[in-house]
């Protein structure tokens, strides 16, 4: 094990010296030394993010580079992976200098910028209508659909938060159990909601642990067209029926989308 190694691990417990900051796990002359780094960072919308970082730093480190892992609790799998997969190329501009701290700030400036790139296409391979477009003007519309809402109260203030931030317009639709989101915007706008209806703990589970929203599905993403009327506000509303519902999105010009996908979901 290198004396710059030692030196550097010896620095880093005394930058991150806050409880559960730095904690070192093992330090080997045959195996080298393993650390865990745990940092908080701001994510999309500035939601929090603790990220926890585990290097293993081998004998011939760092000359050679250390091993990775990402851990995370409000990121995917997805996510950590792609995380660890920018860090590990961040990491080759330093080889043969210590490098654990400034890839921690590299991290903390870039994880909005590599949240972003993950998600860049979400659609519905099934639907005829979606459309997998990274970057379009314009205004679009989505049509979602959930599976469920156990912690309804809190699941409808948190989408009411999300439009309200991200200027999206539309409406979140009960029906008996049918819970549909249709939402208007700027296709970044859009593309930011999705990701964070897809990594925020936004429900419960049956054992009321807060939990991910998996039962999610887009049925329906396009381009507002000149027949179709643009919605001013982000309302919550509850229909008796499927007429009242259908009314809905005559009024709004999405006859179409409404015969498409909604009918189905009922069967």
């Amino acid at each position: 094990m290198s004396a710059l190694a030692l030196e550097e691990l010896s620095a880093l417990t005394a930058i991150y010296c806050q409880p559960d900051e730095c904690a070192v796990l093992a330090v080997s002359e045959t195996d080298g030394i393993t650390l865990r780094i745990q940092t908080s960072v701001k994510g999309l919308l500035d939601s929090d993010i603790l990220l926890k970082l585990s290097f293993h730093l081998p004998v011939s480190y760092p000359s050679s580079l250390p091993n990775i892992s990402i851990n995370s609790e409000q990121l995917t799998r997805a996510q950590c992976k792609d995380v660890k997969e920018r860090l590990l190329e961040q990491a080759k501009r330093h080889l043969s200098e210590p490098m654990v701290h400034e890839l921690v700030l590299w991290i903390q400036q870039n994880i909005k910028h590599i949240i972003g790139q993950s998600e860049t296409s979400i659609c519905n391979e099934k639907s005829t209508l979606s459309r997998c477009i990274n970057t379009e003007d314009g205004i679009w519309t989505i049509l979602l659909h959930l599976d469920h809402m156990r912690a309804k109260a809190k699941y409808v203030k948190t989408v009411e938060k999300w439009t309200s931030d991200l200027r999206l317009t539309g409406r979140l639709m009960f029906m008996g159990n049918m819970i549909l989101i249709l939402l208007q915007g700027d296709r970044t706008g859009i593309k930011e909601y999705l990701i964070l209806q897809k990594t925020s703990k936004v429900d419960v589970d049956s054992s009321g642990k807060k939990c991910k929203e998996k039962m999610i599905s887009v049925l329906c993403e396009t381009k507002v067209q000149t027949e179709h009327k643009r919605f001013q506000t982000f309302e919550v509303k509850e229909y008796s029926t499927l007429d009242e519902l259908q009314k809905e999105f005559e009024a709004a010009g999405l006859t179409e989308l409404f015969s498409e996908f909604v009918p189905a979901l009922l069967k």
